[in-house]
């Protein structure tokens, strides 16, 4: 890696006053960006080391959750109040990379991390997430583990973080700082899907920061489940993953129901279709099953990744079976 600049800021003001510079990228946990550094898909001119900001803390209201940013994952996934009011949180960030990895990475880094698709990674492909027009040698070559929704001509790769799905479950908020003030942007709304841009993964501006992540308190949160399918036990990103919640009425039927996938979008998917099927509906594995298949009418598989609609309805029928148990 060439020589760049280095500035560690103590507070979010000087952070956002360098993180405008140009070429400038923020550094946490370093998880990501220290890897693609290395492999020259990033190569910003300087870093602003914001490890010393205050935006550590778990807190935990009335009626909300809030995350700090820069609260480490095994932090943030062995915090009793987490897993209380939202276990599939707890969950997914325990499914999430290594136990040295979760030791180091950051909330708001875990959610900016970029896709794992094989041809962003390698300089000497084409991928349109690394150079826009370029075109995506993905389409064509390996793909078995890439994405069946929300998919474009410009990208199928599929969204890599764990944590980011029940967060879209569970309508969870990102604050947001920049030169504009503060912003509170819905979990749905963060993400982007490769359609005009496939280079932008987020809605975050230049130099904007991550703050924090609320979770708004509900019955389907506080019992709720995260599934993961994955090549190996550890380390690993998901073939397909399903974080699912429900609150069952006094009669017994689905009064409330939340579920996100992952591995299977290019965003972490809300599963809505899945969701309106089954409110006011007796639970039940056929009643899961068709909503399941529901929500997957809408796949555009490649001819190397088709398997990921089984796998995927079957992942969510097994996190509504537990909820609902």
């Amino acid at each position: 890696m060439p020589p760049r600049s280095y500035e560690r800021v103590a507070d979010v003001a000087g952070a956002l006053a360098a993180g405008t510079v140009d070429g400038a990228a923020y550094y946490a946990g370093g998880t990501t960006l220290v890897d693609l550094m290395k492999l020259d898909v990033l190569t910003p001119q300087m870093i602003v080391d914001i490890n010393h900001l205050p935006l550590a803390t778990i807190a935990e209201a009335e009626d909300v959750l809030r995350l700090g940013a820069l609260a480490r994952m095994s932090d943030t996934a062995d915090d009793e109040r987490v897993r209380r009011f939202a276990p599939a949180v707890a969950q997914a960030l325990d499914a999430s990379a290594s136990g040295q990895l979760r030791n180091m990475a950051t909330l708001g880094g875990n959610l900016l991390q970029r896709t794992r698709c094989a041809y962003f990674r390698d300089v000497a492909t084409r991928c349109n997430k690394r150079v826009p027009g370029s075109g995506c040698d993905a389409r064509e070559g390996i793909n078995d583990e890439h994405a069946i929704l929300g998919t474009s001509e410009r990208c199928i790769a599929a969204h890599a973080s764990d944590f980011a799905v029940p967060l879209v479950a569970f309508d969870a908020r990102i604050e947001v700082e920049s030169a504009a003030g503060t912003q509170t942007v819905p979990a749905t709304a963060f993400f982007l899907e490769p359609v005009e841009h496939p280079n932008r993964e987020t809605n975050l501006e230049p130099g904007a920061l991550i703050t924090g992540i609320e979770i708004p308190r509900s019955a389907a949160a506080a019992n709720s489940t995260y599934i993961k399918v994955r090549d190996r036990s550890s380390y690993a990103f998901a073939l397909v993953s399903c974080a699912a919640g429900v609150e069952l009425a006094a009669d017994g039927t689905i009064a409330d129901v939340r579920i996100a996938l992952g591995g299977v979008g290019t965003v972490p998917w809300r599963a809505r279709k899945s969701e309106g099927a089954l409110r006011g509906k007796p639970p039940g594995g056929e009643a899961f099953a068709s909503a399941a298949r529901a929500e997957f009418a809408a796949a555009k598989p490649t001819l190397q990744n088709a398997y990921k609609i089984d796998l995927g309805i079957a992942a969510m029928v097994r996190a509504l079976e537990t909820v609902t148990a």
